[in-house]
């Protein structure tokens, strides 16, 4: 049996990384999302407001349970937010940066060290895998906050794997580009106003010319990269390479 830790189910490539898992009956799979939409006899949905650090920390336990027999443990940190795209210094409420980092960076840092500390000793093959972007290698105008956020996730996902080195754990840490997939992110940026992000049109022609990858293949490329890690060695990866 393998166990999937999958945050952000409710839509978009976690949902479709999930239902894409569940076709096998070995798999199981703990959604963690705001909301539930997947039924399924091995799917377990953990509500969870991302943005609210407090309750996330609190309601940790309920997340990761005592699987003694599993052959396989996955933490799969997808959920994530754009925030407000605007100009920094030209109507960017503060808090704004608070909410951003605290959903992109600072809950998936807590889960992963959580997950770390309570399987430690499991005999288990374990990984992570902290859903990045090509945004966090290169600045976006408009974006700050979001490729900050998923700069930090990069470093952060290389730090805690040259850690786990050092202790020749055998744990796992990637850091996955999905490329540019059709999600409810994409409608969001698409909406923009071009005084605040120049290059909306590109990312408009995106949706018109059909140039966006759907969550159900990108969740089908994520599954069977899941499948054969050991050929993979680096920890910065795209899904356009696989």
């Amino acid at each position: 049996m393998n166990i999937y830790i999958i945050t952000g189910t409710s839509k978009g490539i976690g949902k479709a990384i999930a239902e894409e898992l569940l076709k096998d009956e070995n798999n199981q799979v703990v959604g963690v999302s705001r909301t539930c939409s997947i039924q399924h006899p091995n799917y377990r949905h953990q509500p969870m407001d991302f943005s609210d650090v407090e309750a996330v920390e609190h309601n940790m336990q309920k997340i990761f349970h005592a699987y003694p027999d599993v052959e396989k443990l996955v933490l799969i940190n997808n959920a994530g937010v754009v925030g407000d795209i605007g100009y920094v210094g030209e109507n960017m409420p503060n808090e704004r940066f608070e909410f951003v980092f605290d959903v992109n960076v600072v809950v998936p840092a807590m889960l992963m060290n959580t997950f770390l500390q309570v399987y430690q000793q499991h005999r288990a093959q374990k990984i992570v895998v902290n859903i990045s972007s090509g945004a966090g290698k290169y600045p976006v105008d408009g974006w700050a906050s979001y490729c900050a956020s998923k700069a930090a996730i990069d470093m952060l996902s290389q730090t805690v794997q040259l850690e786990q080195n050092q202790r020749g754990t055998g744990v796992k840490i990637y850091a996955l580009s999905p490329g540019v997939v059709d999600t409810p992110m994409q409608g969001q940026i698409r909406a923009s106003d071009v005084s605040m992000f120049s290059n909306v049109e590109k990312f408009r022609k995106y949706k018109e010319n059909n140039e966006l990858a759907s969550p159900e293949e990108v969740g089908s490329k994520i599954v069977k990269f899941l499948q054969n890690t050991d050929k993979y060695q680096e920890v910065l990866l795209s899904v356009r390479d696989m």
